[in-house]
């Protein structure tokens, strides 16, 4: 316990610096991004590793909850319903600006109801149907996004919507702390993005215990058993369909709040950010690092979230060493994915999988040796 204790205060103290130590040497905001982008991934493979690790439901339309919760936070702090609906605009002469306090609660409100609303109907679904009624589900979402725009203008169609406030902490008029603007300490300036980067790595710590809590309650064993085998879990009194719809709506909870943190550190969102590949992506960070295990389901979102932008210093001089006949973008896919096939064949169970667990677990060997000794009932006389 000691050793672990000692383990996570340096993690701590890494990450804490990692950002600083970054600054400081003068590599600039860019990987410092890449950081940050990396841990809202980590939210996302976070939430759904609830609903495809522990409760074994394949979600190919995870990417939807990520969509209302960018969408809700962007109208919420952003001008458009001001300028386009005059009716708010009497209602709020100074704009829209919605304080984080009521945004937050309210889109992980509105996600989590959205995560019901999908789980209703799929109820009776396994396995590849689930998937396909889920991946159904995530299009749908993008293809509303992208049209709601007349006759009434809600999401301004493949547009998108622009001037997304930032994260701030205290009123409106005079924020004790504005994510969207440097901070000055002294004589050392640290820099928006990473101060973003630190409240995505608060959201994460905060995710994570979440997480373990409910993989160690009887919720969390209950969607467990259902995962190994729904129906000896209802026979053994588990409601299935409450279990279900809990995990759904759990996990668009973490999608919803990890979309509104993306509105305000983009300060931009359009239905281009919200397709099919992101959602894969998604599930490939869960499943490369490992279903249903904490530390490798983050491990993967790292790795898979990162790996991307770290190859363009890959792919661009291999494209100056092809003079230009090889397009870096294709390219840096063709990396990835290259590099996830082999990881999958080496380690088919994910980078850092949980220990074998029921059907899977290890049965003990026969040896062939003589029978146990322990001495065994034997009928009585007068049997």
């Amino acid at each position: 316990m000691q050793n672990k204790l000692i383990v996570f205060f340096l993690a701590a103290i890494a990450l804490l610096a990692l950002p600083l130590l970054m600054q400081v040497g003068g590599l600039g905001a860019g990987w410092v991004r890449i950081l940050a982008i990396a841990l809202l991934y980590v939210l996302l493979a976070l939430g759904l590793n609830i609903v495809v690790g522990y409760a074994g439901l394949l979600d190919l339309g995870f990417v939807a909850f990520y969509a209302v919760g960018a969408y809700m936070y962007a109208l919420l702090a952003s001008p458009h319903l001001v300028e386009n609906f005059p009716w708010i605009a009497a209602a709020f002469p100074n704009g829209l600006h919605t304080p984080i306090w009521v945004t937050i609660p309210l889109v992980a409100a509105v996600a989590a109801v959205v995560g019901v609303m999908l789980g209703t109907p799929v109820l009776k679904l396994r396995g590849d149907y689930l998937a396909i009624v889920t991946l159904g589900f995530g299009e749908i979402i993008r293809v509303f996004l992208n049209n709601l725009e007349h006759p009434v203008n809600i999401t301004n169609g493949p547009k998108g919507l622009d001037r997304i406030d930032p994260m701030i902490i205290g009123p409106v008029s005079d924020p004790w702390l504005n994510f969207g603007k440097r901070l000055e300490i002294g004589d050392f300036t640290i820099p928006s993005v990473t101060l973003y980067y630190y409240l995505f790595l608060v959201l994460v710590v905060f995710s994570v215990i979440i997480c373990h809590r409910l993989e160690t309650s009887r919720i969390g064993r209950a969607w467990m058993a259902i995962r190994e085998d729904e129906i000896a879990a209802k026979a053994m009194g588990i409601n299935t369909r409450n279990m279900k719809l809990l995990a759904f709506g759990m996990g668009a909870t973490f999608g919803g709040v990890s979309g509104s943190m993306f509105a305000s550190f983009q300060g931009f969102v359009s239905p281009e950010s919200f397709s099919l590949m992101e959602s894969v992506m998604i599930v490939a960070m869960v499943v490369l690092g490992g279903m249903g295990h904490l530390p490798g389901v983050i491990l993967g979102a790292v790795l898979l979230a990162a790996l991307p932008e770290v190859l363009r210093y890959v792919a661009g001089p291999l494209q100056q060493l092809t003079d230009g006949r090889l397009d870096a973008s294709i390219l840096r896919q063709l990396l990835i994915a290259s590099a996830m096939i082999i990881i999958m064949l080496l380690r088919p169970r994910g980078l850092w999988p949980s220990r074998e667990h029921g059907k899977a677990a290890p049965q003990p060997v026969d040896t062939g040796g003589p029978p146990s000794s322990t001495p065994t009932a034997t009928p009585s006389a007068g049997a």
